[in-house]
This record gives structure tokens, C-alpha cells and sequence, in this order.
């Protein structure tokens, strides 16, 4: 009947006299912050005139909506280095703004949008200033870029307006077959190739969007002077 208490005893001090074991600790990390820390924080860096950053869209864009002076929102994608030092990390936050908005016309006409990058927050909290615009939407199929502003600029519609006539003259004949003479069936495409030119008249091309998460690449208008100290700054 002593036993359980006995081997009850010994568990207990076999517990007390064991070492306590460390529990890991989840240590929060920072590994944008990380990318800075090799900054020397006596130096200026200047990144030139030219450089061009990848930027993430944080919010969507679409010219069906935007209008002049709405604010844009994105994040550098990747790392920009000067001296095999590490300036603008990615996920650098970068605010801009939407200059100029030109829908799509109806028969001709494209979508354009137009908007240029103000300022950049890295992320310790330093703000600098950007002269900046866009160069490219890289791996977008429906849009491109003109001139010198970086206008994003829509796709045309005579492509789909051309197959919006064929189709309804073709439904059209389609009709005027099923009433019975070769007559119907032109007077069908007739009024079908019609009915399709209305269509194309009363609607508007191919609008610009831009979703979350869409590519766009930043190019400076001129050279960027980062302070080191501030870049070290935590």
C-alpha cells in the first residue's frame, strides 16, 4: 500500500532537482528594416537620374473612376543599391498621384492615365521627396506607355468593334433565313450590320485597370540624395 506513495515521492524530487529546460522565445523580425543595416550612417548616397525602381500597387487604379489628383499608393519590389550597399529597401512605401485621366472614346480614342511618384517612406520612418514618373507596366498584356510623362495608355476597340459588327449582321442573317428566302437573310444581315454599328456608337472602349498587386516601373526624373545617418535610423 506504501508503493504509489513512495514512487509518488520520488517523481516529485526527481522534478525539483532536474534542470529547467529554455523555452524559445519568438523574437519579432524586421526584415525590411534588415536591408538598411548595412548603410554607412557617415556617408550621403545618390542614386542617378534614370534609376529605375519596380514598384507593387497597393490599391487598384482604373479610368473608368480615377480623377485628376487622386492619390496613388505602391511599395518598392525590389532592393536599389549604391556601393554594394543596400539604399532603398524593398517595401519602402511610395505615394504619388494621378495627373491626368482621359477615358476611352467611342468608335476611336484610347484610355489614358497619367500620374507621377512624390514621395517615398522608407521604413524607419524617413521621408524624402521624389521627382518620378513611370516607365513601363511590365507583364501587362492591355496597356503600354507613350512619351516622355509616361502616359499609361488603353488598348483600341477596332479589333472588338469590327467583331461586334460581324456578329449581330450574322445573327441578323441567321433570322432572316428562318423566314424563308435568300431575301430575308440579306435584309437580316442588313439590319443586323446596323444594329451592330449602333452598338459600337453607344459604347466605349477598352477602360485602363490597374488591380492590387499590378506592376509598375518607377524611373527618377533626377538624382535622389539619401542621408545615411537617417537611413540607419531605427
Amino acid at each position: 500500500m506504501q508503493y504509489p506513495a513512495l514512487l509518488f515521492a520520488i517523481i516529485l524530487s526527481l522534478v525539483a532537482v532536474s534542470p529547467a529546460q529554455d523555452q524559445p522565445q519568438l523574437v519579432p523580425r524586421n526584415p525590411i528594416v534588415q536591408q538598411q543595416s548595412n548603410v554607412d550612417p557617415s556617408l550621403e548616397y545618390s542614386v542617378p537620374a534614370g534609376t529605375k525602381v519596380p514598384l507593387t500597387l497597393t490599391q487598384g487604379i482604373t479610368s473608368k473612376t480615377a480623377k485628376e489628383g487622386d492619390p496613388v499608393y505602391a511599395q518598392t519590389a525590389f532592393p536599389i543599391t549604391q556601393n554594394n550597399r543596400i539604399v532603398i529597401p524593398a517595401g519602402s512605401y511610395v505615394q504619388g498621384v494621378v495627373r491626368r485621366v482621359v477615358r476611352p472614346g467611342r468608335v476611336k480614342g484610347r484610355a489614358e492615365l497619367q500620374m507621377s511618384f512624390t514621395s517615398m517612406i522608407f521604413p524607419n520612418g524617413y521621408t524624402v521627396l521624389l521627382p518620378a514618373t513611370v516607365q513601363g507596366v511590365p507583364g501587362s498584356q492591355n496597356v503600354d506607355t507613350k512619351g516622355s510623362e509616361g502616359t499609361i495608355q488603353g488598348q483600341g476597340s477596332k479589333g472588338r468593334d469590327a467583331a461586334t459588327i460581324a456578329k449581330t449582321a450574322g445573327a441578323g442573317a441567321g433570322i432572316g433565313a428562318i423566314s424563308g428566302s435568300g431575301k430575308g437573310a440579306g435584309i437580316g444581315a442588313a439590319a443586323g450590320s446596323a444594329l451592330g454599328i449602333a452598338t459600337v456608337l453607344l459604347t466605349r472602349g477598352p477602360e485602363i485597370q490597374l488591380d492590387p498587386g499590378s506592376s509598375v516601373e518607377m524611373i527618377l526624373e533626377r538624382d535622389l540624395n539619401l542621408e545615411g545617418t537617417k537611413l540607419r535610423q531605427q
